[in-house]
């Protein structure tokens, strides 16, 4: 590992169309966790983001929020990680992914982009896929799947989602406390 603080960013669709959206639980548990340290984001125009800093334990982590759409984040993930001076291999993206059922975490390191867009623009952008990703199940739906993951949570899925967020949060914290392989064993169900 690297020296330099952890980047956690939040995927998804900037403005309040979006705010509600599958597409969005990124930014949803990126948010919660600055809530959570009683931390405000601050634009970064540099960075080309929102951004955020806690301490998790003694390490220094960076909370971001690209202001670009899902398809474009890797511009303001490499803007964020050239700010910081943070390497690929402390950064923690955490995503929307359709190919887990709705409540459903996965961790991990590395590995493709799955047909995920934003995912997509940041290996571009950084020209290597070797970061973390917490994976946060939204479902498949069973429509289009951009208007799936564009849509927002039905207010059935309330309760559940707060809790899906308040463990994403955790997996997150896990992973700069303890690493992979304990928050992998606690979280990926």
């Amino acid at each position: 590992m690297t020296d330099g603080p952890w980047v956690a960013v939040g995927l998804g669709n900037p403005g309040d169309r979006y705010a509600s959206t599958r597409h969005n639980i990124g930014r949803m548990v990126v948010e919660r966790l600055a809530a959570e340290h009683a931390q405000r984001f601050k634009a970064n125009r540099r960075a080309r983001c929102d951004v955020a800093e806690i301490r998790v334990e003694r390490e220094r982590c960076v909370l971001a929020v690209p202001h670009s759409y899902m398809n474009e984040s890797g511009g303001p993930v490499a803007g964020v990680l050239g700010y910081f001076h943070a390497e690929p291999d402390r950064l923690i993206v955490v995503q929307d992914e359709i190919d887990l059922p709705f409540g459903a975490l996965r961790v991990k390191f590395g590995g493709g982009d799955n047909g995920h867009n934003g995912l997509k623009s940041i290996r571009r952008s950084l020209r290597t896929g070797d970061w973390y990703r917490i994976r946060v199940g939204v479902g498949r739906g069973r429509g289009d799947t951009a208007d799936h993951v564009l849509a927002a949570f039905a207010r059935h899925e309330a309760a559940p989602l707060e809790e899906l967020v308040d463990r994403s949060v955790e997996a997150v914290t896990s992973l700069i406390e303890s690493g992979l392989e304990v928050t992998q064993n606690r979280f990926n169900s």
